[in-house]
């Protein structure tokens, strides 16, 4: 704050970071209001607030989005302690309340009590489209198994347009990259998660995640599924929900005889530890990843079976034959680990070995020879050393979550 004037430390005062200050909640009974133990932040905001993530003008800021837990009917309110004014020299605060206007559907509540109001009225929510899928996860806290279900909505389905373009407000706060989708065009999936719970004798539902799936047409008869958009909301993160959610859409798509595999947009490295869970999961059991047969090497056979019995693509396949045959693989053993550490590496190197070929067919001899003189083979054998090390470290955390499941 050195060489600062007067009046611009003052100003400082007035910026606020907007990842502390938007305050989400889920909100299933009266109480959770004003418990802060139901509050949670955003990991990013920002697309609404700029890069800086700050809002300029206010003391004591406070963006409150509460959504009611099932059917996301939202409160919005703005709190703060203090604001600039004229005295700021014509300094004016940052039009939150707009920022957020451009993000949240209009309908929502500006106070608690009509909030409260249709909180009552929750009891009438049902989730929409077909069920898929019903699972149970055991809470330690409450001391009982939570049934959760998955159900597969689309825009026909009365109520459900207003309710996604309540749910999708939640992208911006949660992926980096977030961007609404375009919800007329009919080939979007809707794949959703929620919690029954009881209150008063009834039973309710809670939104707990979602994801958007998009059917890309592949000539000449085929389509092939890819997630664009997966959250799963923070209150119920870590719970297993993401793994339910991505094994019910492939079994889902399994079933049909025009879908070709499943991919994803851009997938997050999580997202892609995620996937390795699932698709090793369904793949185990295939007679084709047998111990002896992984021991053999990748093969045709493996594309095969796992492209027609669970449509999933020749690059995943790949990587669930190195996780199978890590664990089939005994690593004290200098010749096995030998071997495994050999196979992955030359899938790791195949893509420099192309590069390589293609520089061959494009330089000039001497130009071919310039280049190759300045690769440092050292440092080459460290990085792919290196990347063979975090994938084994990676492909392990799979199978230590493999043997709990």
């Amino acid at each position: 704050m050195a060489g600062l004037t007067a009046m611009e430390k003052k100003l400082a005062e007035y910026k606020c970071n907007t990842n502390e200050a938007i305050q989400l909640k889920l909100v299933r009974f009266p109480e959770d209001l004003e418990d802060e133990n139901t509050t949670f932040n955003p990991e990013y905001s920002h697309q609404v607030f700029g890069d800086d993530e700050v809002a300029f003008g206010y003391k004591g800021l406070k963006i409150l989005l509460y959504y009611i837990a099932g059917n996301l009917s939202t409160l919005f309110r703005i709190e703060y302690t203090s604001k600039v004014n004229e005295k700021f020299d014509c300094v004016e605060a940052d039009d939150v309340e707009s920022k957020i206007r451009e993000i949240i559907p209009p309908g929502f509540c500006t106070n608690t009590d009509d909030f409260v109001s249709l909180l009552e009225k929750e009891v009438n929510f049902k989730p929409f489209g077909m069920l898929l899928h019903t699972y149970s996860i055991h809470n330690e806290e409450a001391g009982e198994d939570i049934i959760y279900q998955i159900y597969k909505a689309d825009m026909t389905c009365p109520g459900f347009r207003e309710y996604h373009e309540r749910l999708q407000t939640f992208l911006m706060w949660f992926i980096e990259t977030a961007s609404f989708i375009d919800v007329d065009d009919e080939r979007w999936n809707y794949f959703l998660v929620f919690e029954k719970y009881n209150k008063d004798g009834a039973t309710l539902f809670a939104t707990v995640g979602y994801m958007t799936v998009y059917n890309y047409y592949v000539y000449p008869d085929k389509t092939r599924p890819r997630v664009s958009q997966m959250l799963i909301l923070p209150p119920f993160q870590g719970e297993g929900h993401g793994a339910q959610l991505l094994e019910t859409i492939h079994r889902y798509y399994m079933s049909s005889p025009t879908v070709l595999d499943i991919t994803a947009e851009d997938p997050s490295e999580n997202y892609v530890k995620l996937r390795d869970f699932v698709l090793v999961k369904l793949c185990q059991d295939l007679l084709c990843f047998s111990p002896v047969k992984l021991m053999q090497g990748f093969s045709q056979e493996m594309v095969t079976e796992a492209q027609q019995k669970l449509k999933i693509n020749k690059q995943h396949t790949r990587r669930v034959y190195e996780i199978l045959r890590l664990r089939a693989t005994n690593m004290g053993d200098a010749e096995q680990s030998r071997s495994y550490r050999l196979d992955v590496k030359r899938r790791l190197i195949g893509p420099y070995k192309r590069e390589l070929a293609k520089m061959r067919r494009c330089l000039r001899p001497e130009e071919m020879t310039n280049q190759l003189n300045q690769i440092d083979l050292n440092l080459q054998r460290e990085q792919l050393e290196e990347s063979f090390q975090q994938l084994v470290s990676d492909y392990r955390r799979v199978l230590e979550r493999l043997a709990q499941a």
